[in-house]
């Protein structure tokens, strides 16, 4: 296969997954189904936009290294995206996020009493519906996986607007809220597609730090992205609380005045006016965005290493293509 990632799209890489694809989002669309119309209209809100899909892709393409995985990969795929949407809008709730993805998300839209009750429902609905699989090492990889995200959460509520943040604790925060998800996904796959002890465990590796990888980049968008291409304004982060990698290093690079000058742009609801342009210049004269950027790459590197040994496949090529492609994104 001499084809370069960098010149690959999604399409490409999912092209060996579509049908599987197909039937994870028909699995979607007969979930958000619900005698009850209200949970019936957010569903269909939540799920009518598909999104990137990069986690179910992972599993179905980790369910392909060993043979062509179970029929019910596409169902465990499903969960994965249910858990990952309720935790996106348990996520906008502790935030007070008003855009996702260009729209208004579910809490600007329904409140938050109704959108806290859903994504509750959403987990609570994932889990029962995966019991009824009776395949409980695969419930216990997900239970562990949802523990893990909403602890991170909860790590990250405590920390917020705190510009002493450690640095270690951010990235447990990463782990936890975005990375156990990938791992999880990456796991679940090799399970079903029969994978051996030692090939699960690097797909596990692979996807943790696939997903470390993808929230720093995450995490740099908010500085460097196009508020049209991120369905959201520049700086979010900060505006919600949150202090992200460029912002740690460029706390950690500046002298007392200029910590000082960063953590009053910061204040009670983040920058405004021509303090986000003020916020943007120092935390780029620190080379905060170039070394954010250098240590998603390093993290990208770590996943493709955790790939070495397993089988030269075309799911193999995938996975090692969709990770050039998450660390060059723009959206």
């Amino acid at each position: 296969m001499d084809s370069s990632p960098v010149t690959l799209v999604l399409s490409d890489l999912y092209k060996t997954i579509l049908p599987d694809l197909e039937r994870v989002e028909g699995l979607l669309r007969e979930i958000g189904r619900d005698p009850n119309t209200l949970i019936a209209e957010i569903n269909s809100y939540l799920f009518q936009v598909a999104g990137k899909r990069v986690r179910p892709a992972l599993l179905l393409l980790s369910g392909r290294l060993f043979g062509r995985p179970s029929e019910d990969a596409p169902f465990w795929a499903a969960m994965i995206e249910v858990i990952h949407t309720a935790s996106l809008i348990h996520d906008d709730i502790v935030d007070n996020s008003e855009r996702r993805r260009g729209r208004e998300t579910v809490h600007a839209k329904w409140g938050p009493n109704i959108t806290v009750l859903l994504g509750d429902f959403l987990y609570i609905k994932s889990i029962v519906l995966s019991l009824k699989k009776r395949q409980y090492r695969l419930i216990d990889i997900l239970a562990d996986v949802t523990s893990e995200m909403i602890e991170g959460e909860l790590i990250e509520s405590s920390w917020s607007r705190n510009p002493k943040i450690p640095e270690s604790v951010y990235l447990d925060i990463l782990d936890k809220k975005t990375a156990s998800l990938f791992a999880g996904a990456c796991r679940i796959g090799g399970v079903l597609g029969g994978a051996p002890p030692e090939a699960e465990a690097g797909l596990e590796r692979f996807g943790r730090s696939l997903g470390m990888c993808f929230q720093i980049i995450d995490d740099w968008l908010d500085y460097f992205g196009d508020e049209a291409a991120l369905g959201k304004p520049v700086l979010s982060d900060v505006r919600e609380g949150r202090i992200t990698l460029p912002l740690l290093l460029a706390l950690s690079r500046s002298d007392d005045g200029g910590r000082g000058d960063l953590i009053g742009l910061i204040g009670k609801r983040g920058p405004k006016g021509r303090g986000v342009r003020r916020l943007l210049d120092i935390v780029r004269s620190r080379n905060a965005l170039d070394d954010t950027l250098n240590r998603a790459r390093i993290y990208a590197a770590g996943a493709k290493a955790a790939l070495d040994g397993l089988p030269d496949s075309e799911s193999r090529f995938a996975l090692l293509a969709l990770t050039d492609l998450l660390l060059q994104r723009k959206t």
